[in-house]
């Protein structure tokens, strides 16, 4: 079975990884993936990491600016695939692109479809506090994650699981959901079961202030917003002094908040970490990182600085 494989960060990593461990079974042609970006500090041109196994591979790869140019269309051609398999590429292929493999394009999502269509399932589930995720792989089609579901396998949700603990999970899930699934495809016994689009959900793209707390919000929204957006973007809030503090991982707590203090105050700070007010209760923050200084427990935290409340 010649195969392109389109993907770009490290979620689509282990699933490449599958395809070439089993050259008996698959030929991966070719490896699409999106351009080196500058990152760092020093702004240094990056490869993706789907990009750097590839190449330790030796395979083919390809990082087009646009995925809708004649150019692109006809090296895609010229590779003949039986099919394409796309994990996190970030890019919609058109439809002349998607016709070009006699077996369609399946595509690994990292999330139960319908629910979380889009660009940031991850980060939404946590932050939405659902119980639930998982891997589902679908053929893929002209919209935005609308294709008809092949198999999905589900990840269970912990209460303190964070969005890049979720992340590995499903990232090392998928490459056992992809295999199984090109199993069937190649037995004749994979079900296409379309998508019910009424009960559809999107999951828009995160950024930075997608972390800024609200403390007027219950314990638990907090909770479920400091776990959704660890390790990016973080979650944050503003100190006394006026300096953003990163707000890393917190707890639930059976603390009852006392009468009159308003969310955002500090109701005790010791080495068991900072307590602060919500809409309904005390959140216990037990990771912080101030505004020019590293990532700490609170505990260590509050011995150099003095908070009284939060915004």
């Amino acid at each position: 079975m010649r195969i392109i494989f389109m993907g770009t960060p490290d979620f689509a990593v282990p699933c490449l990884e599958m395809l070439l461990s089993k050259p008996q079974k698959y030929e991966v042609v070719c490896v699409v993936t999106k351009p080196d970006m500058p990152k760092g500090r020093k702004m240094q041109m990056t490869p993706p990491p789907v990009k750097e196994v590839a190449i330790k591979a030796g395979v083919d790869v390809l990082q087009p600016q646009s995925v809708k140019t004649q150019e692109f269309y006809d090296e895609i051609v010229s590779y003949k695939p039986d099919l394409f398999i796309t994990a996190a590429y970030g890019k919609i292929l058109p439809e002349k692109i998607l016709e070009i493999p006699r077996l369609g394009c399946i595509n690994v999502h990292a999330s139960l479809l319908p629910k979380y269509r889009g660009a940031a399932p991850l980060w939404h589930a946590v932050i939405n506090g659902e119980k639930e995720s998982g891997i589902t792989t679908m053929m893929t089609d002209v919209g935005m994650d609308t294709g008809d579901i092949l198999i999905a396998d589900k990840c269970e949700i912990t209460e303190n699981m964070t969005m890049g603990e979720l992340h590995d999970a499903l990232a090392a899930m998928g490459a056992g959901t992809l295999e199984r699934t090109l199993e069937q495809l190649e037995a004749g016994t994979l079900k296409r079961v379309p998508q019910d689009h009424d009960k559809a959900t999107y999951s828009p793209m995160v950024n930075r202030e997608t972390g800024k707390i609200q403390w007027s919000r219950t314990s638990r929204e907090i909770h479920n917003l400091v776990r959704g957006t660890n390790p990016f973007p973080v979650s944050y809030a503003i100190d006394d002094a006026g300096d953003k503090v990163k707000i890393w991982r917190t707890l639930l707590t059976d603390k009852k908040k006392p009468a009159g203090v308003e969310p955002g105050y500090v109701t005790e700070a010791s080495a068991d970490g900072i307590f602060v007010a919500t809409g309904d209760g005390i959140l216990q923050i037990i990771e912080i990182q101030g505004s020019s200084g590293k990532r700490m427990k609170a505990g260590d935290y509050v011995n150099g600085h003095t908070v009284k409340k939060f915004t």
